[in-house]
């Protein structure tokens, strides 16, 4: 039997196997294997929980903005309702104040009218009174002999 490369090879394996084995090697890869998958497997879970959990945060927050659209619906349902009372009462006001309005102006121009009657009346009175003055004045003048005279004639027969 030749020596030949390939005894040197195996020889070299046996020996790298043997060495391989006396140091323990295939135990310690075994077990930082099994420890990588052991860290692996609690990653895993680490996911799996912060997974359940994001999803709880997500429903919880759902349901937070679900009561928040609600609750904005509502605000702008009962400001919507209260804009439509504030409207009609603003109406009812504003009919209300126009008829106080109509009415005192129709007051003041009743007054006006009964003031403009009662100083044409007294205008008028004092024109009749003025213009009998005048129209006596002037008869005085005339007949104011006669008016003498028949005083006279009266007087005497008084007192005779």
């Amino acid at each position: 039997m030749a020596i030949d490369a390939a005894f040197f090879a195996l020889v070299a394996l046996v020996i790298f196997i043997g060495v391989i084995i006396y140091l323990k090697l295939p135990g310690r890869i075994t077990a930082m294997l099994d420890e990588r998958s052991k860290k692996i497997a609690a990653d895993l879970e680490a996911a799996a929980r912060l997974r359940e959990e994001a999803q709880a945060l997500l429903a919880e927050y759902e349901r937070k903005r679900k009561a928040a659209e609600d609750e904005a619906a509502e605000i702008i349902e009962a400001a919507r309702e209260d804009a439509n009372r504030l409207t009609r009462e603003a109406a009812i006001s504003l009919a209300d104040l126009v008829v106080r309005r109509t009415k005192a102006v129709e007051e003041k121009i009743a007054l006006a009218e009964a003031q403009a009657i009662a100083e044409v009346m007294a205008r008028s009175a004092d024109l009749a009174v003025e213009a009998a003055r005048l129209v006596l004045s002037e008869q005085m003048k005339n007949k104011s002999e006669e008016f003498v005279a028949q005083a006279i004639r009266d007087i005497s027969a008084k007192l005779n």
